[in-house]
């Protein structure tokens, strides 16, 4: 149930009547549901102290940061009825103890799948819930600048139009379990640092266009806002345009709170303020643990030294108390601190199942799907120090799984069903890899990297994140997968690669595999989900939410300090809109694999593609022999305007996920709404289609064009 279903269980009463809720607001006046947030919040507004308003503004956690409390708490005024607001993470499970770790945020978006963002978003929520939390700090909707980003996992890949689609998809999710959405982080934030100092998230000033901006790193934000209506959003730690997000006068007020229509409030990452008055100025409404700028002292400091106005602090605290209102927080019981609630087992389903419909088959020349019964008495050798562990991004996406499916369990429990012997060689040296992949009928090899909050990875090879955590003088048995890889090739050509990384890794072997499967950061059943998907009991629902590139070379901001990890703290954005796929596109650089590109156990034809007036339509069919999974993905080509405009040859503006049987068909209808069509004209001030000639492109991948076509636009338009 929503929150506001869970608010429209109160009794409403005529107005001037006190409520007699099921909540904890108590008698007063506004705890009466009938009225509006905002005549709520401002009416016990009227009543607060100016002591009680500070103190709304800054948390703590009862528990300690690194306990097992919440994540962050809003302190309550008790004798308003104001309750306290517990926070808890995050983007990939709770953090609170133990939780189900689902697949990292990448994974997700590999699947192409809104409507499963939803079930993703609502199994997280309803675990944050179930620990007593109102608030969940998720999802992060970041695009991918730098594809070695220590947080590449985390987010939803380099594309901003399939970023917001999951995006949105995962708050209405989380507001279906009556929790509070809190998306991050807003904004530019693309990096963590090079060593944690070079580049540093905490410092580093994103030097960036507007239209860039507007057209890349904001769009997910803003379909949070207006689409999804979360309650909060999250400043990131570094500075735009010279001024902390976190302070920021144009970010937080004019375009988010203003343009937007933002009626929530924002929140501070941990440690991301810098300036009470700053802050308390420029639209930042809440500090949570540790609450140190918006400390009472700091707080009356800074209003005493003319630094800001006791107008702000009343601004912030209004907004708080609408937004509480607004999802129902008054008017419900605290949620329980009990996880016997949660259903650990349809839980880890959902994983299980999330990862098959995100795991991406990248290359396949018919050894995939292995076929039971042609393998039984066989051996499978399952090869890698991988294949035995839980493999999860660091930071605050890191979670404790209540349980654990590991590869090697997955593909042992798939195997005996069959009659397969299944060995493991844990592949700590090539020589070992090769003896075993040489002595069985099959090898499946599992890799994995490390990438992590805080740091980035100094380049795409596969062992260097996790040559980072430990460093290899501590001892690493992880460490030198490409020769285990190469061990195993050449030991056994029906050998299979699983990839479980947070993002694009260095494939140099990749020609010699017969199957190459991107299995991602895949959760806490990540085993039976791989032995699914290698055996063919479900088709790999995954494509590509980012580019693989052939090399570090080819990566948009390789070879320029100025653009990463930056010079000085000044990180230049002079790529622009040429982000991701749009940059390969644009220098027609071949990557390793392309966005959107992923394969099928059956095989796919499109025809009848047709553009008329505001709609295109494309027939997709089934022409293989096995059910799967089809992913027809629209891009457009906008004309450029003018020689300070230019555009990329593609851009993602739609998508469709379908499931369709030997032999069938289904028409595919995209909408060419005005977002889609228009850029943001920096010389106007605001969104504009152009005129001229737009071409479409119907597809597999940002590559793989199964249907082209054009429509013109006759004259320029602005249209908002």
């Amino acid at each position: 149930m929503t929150a506001a279903g869970i608010a429209g269980l109160a009794t409403v009463l005529p107005t001037g009547t006190a409520a007699a809720a099921p909540g904890r607001c108590g008698d007063h006046a506004w705890c009466d549901p009938g009225r509006s947030p905002d005549e709520r919040a401002a009416m016990v507004l009227r009543e607060l102290t100016l002591d009680e308003k500070i103190s709304l503004l800054g948390g703590d956690d009862l528990a300690g940061a690194a306990g097992p409390g919440h994540t962050g708490t809003g302190h309550g005024v008790e004798r308003l009825g104001i309750p306290p607001v517990y926070y808890g993470d995050g983007p990939v499970g709770s953090r609170q103890g133990s939780g189900t770790s689902m697949p990292s945020g990448v994974s997700l978006a590999a699947s192409f799948d809104p409507e499963l963002a939803k079930t993703y978003g609502a199994t997280v929520a309803n675990e944050v819930r179930c620990k007593g939390n109102d608030v969940v700090f998720g999802p992060t909707v970041d695009v991918l600048r730098v594809p070695t980003s220590g947080r590449a996992f985390e987010g939803f890949g380099e594309d901003p139009y399939l970023s917001s689609r999951i995006g949105v998809g995962w708050a209405a999710g989380a507001h279906s379990e009556g929790v509070m959405v809190c998306v991050k982080h807003f904004a530019a934030y693309t990096q963590e640092g090079v060593l944690g100092v070079v580049g540093s998230r905490m410092l580093y000033n994103a030097v960036v266009d507007e239209r860039t901006l507007r057209e890349i790193y904001l769009p997910p934000f803003e379909a949070a806002v207006r689409e999804a209506g979360v309650g909060a959003v999250m400043g990131s730690y570094n500075r735009v345009g010279g001024q902390y997000a976190c302070e920021h006068q144009w970010l937080l007020n004019d375009l988010l709170k203003h343009e937007w229509g933002f009626t929530g409030y924002t929140i501070a990452d941990y440690a991301a303020m810098h300036s009470t008055g700053n802050s308390l100025a420029n639209g930042m409404d809440f500090e949570p643990w540790p609450a140190l700028v918006y400390s009472p002292a700091a707080i009356r400091t800074a209003l005493a030294t003319g630094q800001a106005a006791t107008s702000d602090v009343d601004e912030h605290a209004r907004r708080i108390l609408r937004t509480m209102f607004s999802h129902g927080i008054f008017d419900r019981p605290a949620y329980p601190d009990d996880d016997s609630q949660i259903d650990k087992k349809a839980h880890l389903d959902t994983a299980g199942h999330v990862a098959e419909q995100g795991m991406t088959l990248l290359r396949n020349d018919g050894l995939l799907p292995l076929d039971p019964a042609a393998l039984r008495g066989k051996t499978i050798a399952v090869i890698g120090e991988a294949a035995e562990k839980f493999v999860q991004g660091g930071g605050s996406s890191s979670t404790t799984p209540y349980s654990f499916a590991s590869p090697l369990q997955g593909i042992q429990q798939r195997g005996a069903e069959a009659g397969i012997t299944v060995v493991h060689e844990p592949g700590t040296t090539p020589g070992a890899a090769a003896e075993a992949a040489r002595n069985a009928d099959i090898a499946v090899v599992v890799v994995s990297d490390m990438m992590s909050e805080f740091l980035d990875k100094p380049n795409l090879d596969l062992d260097s994140g996790i040559a980072q955590f430990p460093p290899p003088a501590l001892g690493n048995p992880l460490a030198n997968q490409d020769a285990i890889i190469e061990a195993a090739l050449d030991a056994n050509v029906n050998t299979v690669v699983v990839l479980e990384t947070g993002g694009p890794v260095a494939t140099p072997w990749r020609y010699r595999t017969r199957a190459l499967l991107e299995a991602w950061y895949p959760g806490a059943n990540a085993g039976t989900a791989i032995a699914r998907v290698l055996f063919g009991d479900v088709d790999p629902g995954g494509r590509l939410p980012l580019t693989f590139p052939d090399s570090d070379d080819d990566v948009p901001t390789a070879g320029d300090i100025a653009r990463y990890p930056g010079k000085g703290l000044d990180v230049h954005f002079t790529e622009g809109v040429f982000v991701g796929y749009r940059h390969y596109d644009a220098r027609e650089i071949e990557p390793a694999f392309p966005f959107g590109h992923g394969l099928s156990y059956t095989s796919f034809a499109y025809s009848d593609l047709r553009v008329s007036g505001e709609k295109v339509s494309v027939v997709v069919t089934n022409t293989g022999n096995r059910t799967g999974h089809a992913v027809p993905q629209l891009y457009l080509g906008l004309p450029s305007p003018r020689a300070d405009v230019p555009q990329p040859p593609r851009q993602l503006k739609g998508f469709a996920k379908l499931t369709l049987d030997p032999g069938r068909s289904a028409s595919v209808e995209f909408t060419l709404t005005d977002s889609a069509l228009s850029y943001w004209d920096e010389l106007a001030g605001g969104w504009t289609v152009a005129a001229g000639d737009y071409r479409v492109h119907v597809g597999e991948s940002s590559r793989d064009i199964r249907g082209d076509g054009t429509f013109t636009v006759a004259a320029e338009r602005r249209v908002r």
